[in-house]
């Protein structure tokens, strides 16, 4: 315990030091550069810390405060997750919450209706609620969402596992104190993402975009035993490929579980055995990848998979809570609070991305893979200064080489920056401008209104437009809608109902926009 303290002090030192030599970092790179020199005061396991430490108070930042930052970062940049102990009163509440799921997935029938096979589909991010199941990964989900009243098949309402609310505002509330923790060490102002996040509490007629996804993986009386996507080694011991892993896309997951079982890869490749030690008040956080999104690429995402050889002989499976902080679907993921902060902001993040868009992209697109080569990691060659790091890409990390000055130099080849670039086809921009209006406009009088904006499909509008009495009719009322557009989402109009979106949110827009 003594030598554990003995090297966060060295790390915190470090650290301190750095940012008072460096300042904000222009790119990733020089931030994975302050990483690799800190390399040598690592942690040699994941970073512990204690949730009481990170909630931020008035005034000057207390020792424990940085330390638990400091903490926190260097167990996120090394293996992407860290442990968050909880009071231990709140260990009690985790604990008969994950009782209650057990009897409630132990009581589900063995063999589920098509209707409530549904495997993960993004088109649907914020709208799940209730049972699920996927048996191809012999997985069954609960999801609690506030502001949505789960059915069952025969549109009867369903009863959830027990304490879920009170869980849901325990781990939400932890994964905001979590975010701001990050948000200090990256040296952003306090509370950056409050634009993109739920109300609190939510407002009237409001949905969480947040979720409590309740889990059970490997119930031997569920019908995915027989059809699930796991191979069988020699001993007989069931392991997953070595390409079936998931990368979340929330900001913040915070997971606590019955059982043993995720891995997580880290900085230098390495499947890690991560909660195979945890107390009862204890979780795993880990990053999504709204989160890098949000941060320009400084913080990565969690690479994750399960290991269910210790759910085999059981009659439960693993049970597991996850709480997934996500931004609010009619929000958009910038990075103005990393330029506001200093930091150099690349290409691929320049541009605002609405949120329900950054859902249906696919993780290679987020990521930007598809302009990388792929690497692999060979040992350190002799010579201090001629470490050559080379990962495979699914690390999230660019091929890079520690050179003689301690600098880091990205391995791949950019495109040259043309001062020449063709302007945006009229159709992109009007887009793009409508998207930032309804974010800067539209949905700031929504906000202040308590309206939940849900907006119809072209088809169905076309006829409610011109009737006192439709189902949007009051809405468009109360946020100024432009009369005779319908009542879609804006990047759906036609480019002629754009602009007339425009002229109604922003008047005088076409005549500072030459829009052919």
């Amino acid at each position: 315990m003594h030598y554990d303290i003995v090297v966060l002090v060295h790390i915190l030192l470090d650290l301190t030091l750095l940012i008072e030599r460096f300042g904000t970092f222009n790119s990733p790179a020089e931030l994975a550069s302050l990483e690799v020199s800190m390399a040598g005061n690592g942690l040699p396991t994941l970073g512990r810390v204690k949730l009481v430490d990170l909630i931020p108070s008035e005034g000057l930042p207390s020792d424990s405060y940085k330390l638990s930052v400091t903490t926190l970062s260097q167990s996120l940049a090394q293996y992407s997750a860290a442990i968050i102990q909880f009071p231990i009163s709140d260990g009690a509440l985790l604990k008969s919450c994950l009782e209650s799921s057990r009897l409630y997935f132990h009581h589900k029938p063995s063999f589920p209706s098509a209707d409530i096979i549904h495997p993960d589909d993004s088109r649907d991010w914020c709208k799940t609620s209730g049972y699920r199941a996927d048996p191809q990964m012999w997985l069954e989900t609960f999801d609690f969402r506030p502001g949505l009243t789960p059915t069952d098949q025969n549109n009867e309402i369903e009863i959830p596992p027990a304490g879920l609310a009170d869980i849901f505002a325990l781990l939400g509330r932890a994964c905001r104190d979590i975010l701001d923790a990050i948000s200090f060490y990256l040296n952003l102002r306090s509370s950056p993402f409050t634009e993109i996040l739920d109300n609190v509490p939510l407002r009237n007629r409001e949905i969480s975009s947040s979720v409590l996804a309740v889990s059970c993986h490997g119930r031997p009386s569920f019908q995915g035993a027989q059809h699930h996507n796991l191979t069988t080694q020699d001993d007989g011991q069931l392991m997953f490929s070595d390409h079936d892993h998931q990368v979340d896309r929330s900001l913040l997951t915070l997971v606590k579980a019955d059982k043993a079982g995720l891995h997580i890869r880290d900085f230098h490749g390495h499947w890690v055995f991560i909660d195979g030690d945890l107390g009862p008040q204890e979780a795993i956080v880990y990053p999504g990848l709204a989160l890098y999104q949000a941060t320009a690429g400084y913080i990565n995402p969690a690479m994750h998979r399960m290991d269910i050889n210790n759910v085999q002989g059981s009659m439960h499976g693993r049970c597991s809570l996850a709480f997934k902080l996500m931004p609010k679907s009619m929000s958009s993921l910038n990075c103005s609070e990393m330029r506001a902060a200093g930091h150099g902001v690349e290409a691929q993040f320049q541009l605002p991305v609405p949120v329900d868009d950054f859902m249906q992209r696919s993780t290679d697109q987020v990521l930007n893979r598809n302009n990388f080569a792929t690497f692999t990691y060979p040992a350190a060659q002799e010579g201090r200064n001629r470490v050559i790091y080379s990962f495979d890409f699914s690390t999230l990390r660019n091929s890079r080489r520690l050179l003689p000055d301690g600098s880091i130099k990205p391995m791949m080849h950019r495109k040259k920056n043309n001062s020449r670039c063709k302007p945006l086809p009229p159709s992109k921009r009007l887009r793009l401008e409508a998207q930032r209006v309804l974010k800067e406009r539209v949905q700031d009088i929504a906000d202040k209104k308590g309206i939940k904006l849900r907006f119809c499909t072209l088809k169905d509008c076309e006829n409610h437009i011109h009737s006192v009495d439709s189902p949007c009719a009051n809405i468009r009322m109360e946020i100024g809608w432009p009369p005779g557009v319908p009542f879609v989402h804006p990047h759906d109009l036609p480019n002629k109902a754009k602009i007339g979106f425009l002229e109604t949110y922003e008047p005088g827009w076409s005549e500072t926009n030459d829009i052919e």
